[in-house]
């Protein structure tokens, strides 16, 4: 069936790339806004205009280095197989991708590393999977500081980041986990010259996915010697839930590892089944009420992880010791000052709002996984477990 966004996004080219499109056109459209990008960034040279409107030939284009960003989540992996397919079909290409890329930002849910790195095995894929200089422990503790003034030395973060807090929690996790190793990946292709060459990371941000993004995606995004490439930015839930049900494999038989029971089949990643995020990073940003026990639920290992945190972060006196919660009133989790907010193209699904109402408790009842007895033992426990710390 034909579908599409309602009305034209801010940030949208003049194309009419945002209109209704059947999934045939939208998978036509993803193509050529690769090829687009592909030939503008690898041929013909680089023209630079200073403020003062002087014009510098830097010399020839070069695309560095192409990469699919690969978080495990459901849009993800979405991206990731239409990225294998559109290299199939374009051998002049295929020399510029260079693997795909994981940020293991060190508080993922297990299995979702492990489900990256068994997929890109399955696919024959180079996987590039990098890690951030500092830790999630160290940042909610306190130990990582500014190195610049006026606020050198001080700490860029202290306590769980909860919800809230005008974006600076979520952006402060960001940058640290997940940006800082894009940006040290970048560099390593791009060097200095980051005016002449490029590296495109071709991400999964969409409009239809929430307000946000509706407002701030965009199809192409330079930035420095990154281009942000939103391959799928068109794409509505609808032409994502299309394409799930094509290619991921439904037949009643006792599935391959991910469900990759044929060639070209779609990966999928337990977590999303059954947490509905794609479980790279735990940082509590925007949790639901009651999130930790969910976790706890599927993954008991990660909520007692989680747990030794907290305990870890409440002993070291910082009063914003309860993850997924936002931080008392009167508390300043920023010494060093807020930081400027940066985009995270990067980050699945970290669209919520300040505070994302709901209760797990309801989301499972209605899902027909507990019965109503069960949810109200839930919360009774909660209560109990609330007013005890």
């Amino acid at each position: 069936m034909p579908d599409g966004v309602e009305k034209k996004p801010p940030k949208a080219s003049d194309d009419e790339a945002w209109k209704a499109r059947t999934l045939e056109e939208a998978e036509q459209r993803t193509f050529e806004l690769l090829d687009q990008v592909i030939v503008q960034y690898s041929t013909g040279d680089a023209i630079t205009v200073s403020e003062s409107g002087r014009v510098t030939n830097r010399g020839p284009r070069e695309l560095a280095g192409l990469f699919g960003l690969y978080s495990g989540g459901n849009d993800s992996v979405v991206l990731t197989h239409m990225l294998r397919r559109y290299l199939a079909d374009r051998p002049l290409f295929r020399h510029h991708f260079k693997g795909m890329v994981h940020v293991n930002t060190g508080i993922a849910i297990p299995q979702t590393t492990q489900h990256v790195r068994e997929v890109a095995a399955m696919w024959s894929t180079r996987l590039l999977e990098l890690q951030p200089k500092v830790s999630y422990l160290d940042l909610i503790l306190g130990n990582v500081h500014s190195t610049r003034p006026p606020n050198e030395g001080r700490s860029v973060w202290r306590g769980f980041p909860g919800p809230g807090g005008n974006g600076q929690p979520h952006n402060v996790m960001y940058m640290r986990l997940k940006d800082q190793p894009l940006q040290a990946l970048r560099k390593q292709y791009v060097g200095t010259e980051g005016a002449r060459k490029k590296v495109l990371y071709v991400a999964g941000m969409r409009w239809d996915e929430s307000d946000k993004r509706f407002r701030n995606a965009e199809e192409v995004g330079p930035k420095g010697g990154i281009v942000w490439v939103s391959a799928l930015v068109h794409w509505t839930n609808a032409h994502m839930q299309e394409y799930r049900a094509r290619w991921r494999c439904h037949k009643v038989h006792k599935h391959e590892l991910h469900r990759m029971c044929f060639d070209d089949a779609l990966p999928l990643n337990e977590v999303t089944a059954n947490l509905h995020m794609s479980g790279d990073c735990t940082c509590g940003c925007y949790a639901k009420p009651n999130e930790l026990d969910e976790i706890g639920f599927f993954y008991p290992e990660v909520a007692e992880r989680i747990r030794r945190d907290q305990e870890a972060v409440r002993a070291a006196g910082i009063a914003a010791w309860k993850w997924g919660t936002p931080p008392p009133p009167d508390f300043n989790p920023q010494p060093a000052g807020p930081e400027e907010i940066v985009p995270a193209p990067a980050c699945a699904k970290c669209v919520g709002p300040a505070v994302i109402q709901g209760s797990l408790e309801d989301d499972w009842f209605n899902a027909g996984l507990i019965t109503a007895e069960q949810r109200d033992n839930l919360r009774t426990e909660h209560r109990h477990l609330e007013e005890a710390s």
